[in-house]
């Protein structure tokens, strides 16, 4: 187990989620979370279904969340629907997309 140094104000940060070694391996186990949750017509980030679901990173996580995610959309899956600021630690409120199952994958009908 690795040990995380506290912060200066004596906060123990979360330990960092365990990144996946291959791409298209990490895609085949992350893909079914995401269709699932396309077919809620839920609102979400990627990074809320990541924690949610304790999903491990990509081998590249600055690009490659963003790639998977397009995907997602290019194949009819998810839709953007708003702007929100990022939960992720460290993130300082930047802004994220938030999507949303599309129609056709609401019905069982997406990609």
């Amino acid at each position: 187990m690795t040990a995380l140094q506290p912060t200066l104000d004596g906060a123990v940060p979360e330990p960092a989620r365990p990144r996946a070694s291959d791409y298209q391996t990490w895609v085949e186990k992350v893909r079914p979370v995401f269709e699932e949750i396309a077919r809620t017509g839920r609102r979400f980030t990627s990074y809320e279904i990541a924690n949610e679901r304790k999903l491990e990173d990509p081998p590249l996580p600055k690009t490659h969340w963003g790639t998977f995610i397009h995907r997602l959309a290019e194949d009819g899956l998810i839709e953007h629907v708003a702007f929100d600021e990022t939960e992720r630690p460290g993130g300082n409120h930047s802004v994220v997309k938030v999507w949303r199952g599309t129609r056709a994958a609401r019905r069982g009908r997406a990609a």
